[in-house]
This record gives C-alpha cells, structure tokens and sequence, in this order.
C-alpha cells in the first residue's frame, strides 16, 4: 500500500489522506468538511475499486462550487492512476 496526502480545491475540506495499492481504497480521510459526509464517504469507499470510486464520484457538485469533497477524492485517486 502507498499512502497519498491530496490538497483539495474548491472545497471545505483541506486536503484529503488515503492509501492505495492501485487497485483497491484504503484508509480514506478528510482533513476539514462536513465531518459526518466526510466520514460517511470514507467508510463506504473502504476497500472499494479505485476506478470504481472514480466513476461514482466524479463529477458530483457541492452548492454550485463545481466540485465537492467527494468529487476530489474522484480528482486525487485519477492522479495517483
């Protein structure tokens, strides 16, 4: 497993912590952001498919900012790829 640290754009949160060993999601977590949606998210992506958390995540909007905390872990796990 690799550990990322990711500082988010747009967002509440400030950056973003996980690990993955390309495959699968390990050990999400938010730094700042709605705390109980962050937490909420990073339990329902542990140990899901990288590319598959993209595809669910991508492109969710919060409040009209264009992107989203969820969105930026989308955004983050596509650079680690």
């Amino acid at each position: 497993m690799q550990s990322y640290e990711y500082k988010t754009r747009g967002t509440c949160s400030r950056y973003i912590t996980f690990e993955t060993d390309g495959k699968i999601v390990k050990n999400v977590v938010f730094n700042g952001g709605c705390n109980g949606n962050t937490q909420g998210i990073s339990k329902l992506v542990e140990g899901m498919e990288v590319k598959k958390v993209i595809d669910l995540l991508d492109g969710i909007d919060c409040n009209g900012r264009g992107t989203s905390c969820p969105a930026q872990l989308a955004q983050a796990l596509k650079e680690v790829l």
